[in-house]
């Protein structure tokens, strides 16, 4: 465990929390200011960083900024007094993991770092390519806790997720860490296959078997043989294809298309889809018989929309990653870009954050990144409507109106954190919510109070 880094310049407050956290089996070590904080993070990894907001050289806010220059993951937890909870709240919204105030609860410091101890090791495990990011979302960080759980199991996966979301690191990911992890991995996206080819790329042929059929072909389930097979998009494939594949898995045995001697293979299979599968079932467009053999276990991957809080950290890698292949400076994003970035719905997820991001970077005169960068419909669909003639104006409305109930229920939650005189331990128990449901709505509604 990489353990814990507490940043204060109360050295008594330091010392206890060290103490409190070692006499629990949990590795703890202190810096008295944000420099000295700073330079351990350059030498060791931590699973948590508790940092004061006040420091004599630098604020949270420049500590939480630092992090992020340094692409260090590790949630950071800033310590304020109450009369700094607005600003906590604020630091929240650009990356924050959460904040407490003081007088501090040791047992609640215990809690959160047992709850994170580990969190590294699973980042690490995932840094096996540069377009990959976890970043902070709770639901996120739950279905990857889910792909640790279920990897070395052997269980066959189903990944549910949008274009974009991350469906085949994913598989990736359980592939490395099973104990299939030495032997191949292949992936096969079935809706770029022609259907009347799919049989053949999965199980192969024998030559002469179909026309165009001029020599003996491997199939992939072949390939992947002692290895894993990763079908995304599994619901592209033909009802007789389906059919092929339920034989397969149920036999773990092979038939080349023209052949007739079935050829043993142990492969896992995980598959991805970004269809409802239930839903093709009913209208007889998928086997049910198949779809239970295939979501032993689910995993389901939330879209770019429902992680706000991880869409400012994406886009500083993706700027970073840019500048690189480009040979460009871009230090930073406008306000007003990051708040376009916020709104947009994001349709591509990651993968059209990355594409918009680097097209933007190229296009940027100057060292700061702004709207005028970005492609007309991210920034209109995020503009005033009256800016934007009268279709685009019934088109907010409409989403006004689906946003009433989210709209009351933020109204309700500023007025019970005022209530509880922004004691959020309180506010929470008001509205018979734990903590962290009320740090998440926070969040998700971008309240700042």
């Amino acid at each position: 465990m990489a353990g814990i880094l507490i940043i204060d310049d109360d050295t008594f407050i330091c010392k206890t929390i060290q103490k409190q956290l070692v006499n629990k089996g949990l590795q703890a070590d202190i810096a008295f200011s944000g420099s000295a904080g700073l330079k351990l993070l350059k030498k060791k990894s931590f699973d948590l960083i508790l940092c004061d907001f006040r420091l004599p050289d630098k604020d949270g806010m420049e500590i939480l900024q630092e992090v992020k220059r340094m692409n260090i993951q590790s949630p950071v937890v800033i310590i304020t007094a109450y009369a700094d909870v607005r600003m906590a709240v604020k630091l929240m919204k650009q990356g924050a993991y959460d904040y407490m105030t003081k007088p501090l609860q040791h047992e609640e410091i215990v809690s959160l770092a047992r709850k994170l101890s580990g969190g590294n090791e699973t980042r690490k495990a995932f840094e096996f390519s540069d377009d990959f990011l976890m970043g902070e979302s709770p639901v996120f960080r739950q279905a990857i806790k889910f792909a640790a759980k279920v990897a070395p199991t052997g269980m066959a996966v189903l990944i549910e997720g949008e274009t974009g979301t991350g469906k085949e690191f994913v598989a990736r990911f359980i592939h490395q860490n099973s104990s299939r992890s030495k032997k191949p991995f292949v992936a096969v996206d079935c809706g770029a296959i022609p259907k009347e080819l799919a049989g053949s790329e999965l199980f192969g042929h024998v030559k002469g078997s179909f026309t165009g059929a001029l020599e003996n072909k491997t199939g992939v389930f072949k390939q992947a043989d002692g290895g894993t097979l990763f079908l995304d998009e599994i619901g592209n494939l033909s009802y007789s294809v389906q059919v092929q594949l339920l034989r397969v898995l149920q036999e773990k045995t092979v038939t080349r298309i023209g052949g007739n001697k079935p050829v043993k293979v142990d492969v896992r299979v995980i598959t991805a889809t970004n269809e409802n599968l239930t839903e093709r079932v009913e209208k007889s467009l998928f086997r049910e018989d198949l779809l239970h053999r295939i979501n032993e276990f689910k995993i389901v991957l939330p879209p770019l929309r429902n992680r706000p809080e991880d869409i400012s950290y994406f886009a500083s890698h993706f700027r970073e990653k840019a500048n690189k292949e480009l040979g460009m400076k871009i230090t930073d994003f406008s306000d007003e870009a990051l708040e376009i970035f916020r709104k947009y719905e994001w349709p591509g997820n990651i993968r059209e954050l990355k594409n918009v991001i680097k097209r933007a970077v190229l296009l940027s005169p100057n060292e700061i990144l702004t709207p005028e960068n970005l492609p007309d419909e991210i920034v209109q669909f995020s503009a005033d409507p009256l800016l934007l003639g009268p279709n685009i104006e019934i088109e907010k409305n409409l989403q006004t109106l689906k946003n009433v109930a989210s709209g009351a229920e933020k109204e309700w939650i500023i007025k019970a954190i005022e209530d509880a005189g922004y004691n959020k331990s309180k506010a929470a128990r008001n509205l018979q919510i734990d903590r962290k449901t009320l740090y998440n709505k926070i969040k998700q509604y971008g309240i700042d109070i």
